[in-house]
């Protein structure tokens, strides 16, 4: 049994190019665009940071709902203030 394991980007790179697959596996024979593969990988390094902090913004925003939430419930609660003070 061979201890070579298939990655996900090879699957990848097998289903949309079979050939360069083998090319790659079997010849050794790097890609010439190797520029644009680069720049490739960097655009997804940044877009995986703004989904990340999107995600953190939407998590931020659900905690202020809730904190307003529960001020206005206090609030409410507490008379509304319709409380006049000094009478």
């Amino acid at each position: 049994m061979s201890d070579y394991w298939i990655r996900a980007s090879e699957i990848g790179d097998y289903l949309y190019c079979q050939r360069s697959w083998w090319l790659k596996r079997s010849r050794g024979i790097a890609p010439q665009n190797v520029r644009e593969l680069e720049q490739g990988t960097q655009h997804h390094r940044q877009h995986g940071q703004r989904v990340q902090q999107s995600l953190w913004l939407r998590r931020a925003a659900f905690v202020l709902i809730f904190v307003v939430v529960a001020f206005m419930t206090y609030s409410l609660m507490n008379g509304g203030g319709d409380k006049e003070l000094g009478n």
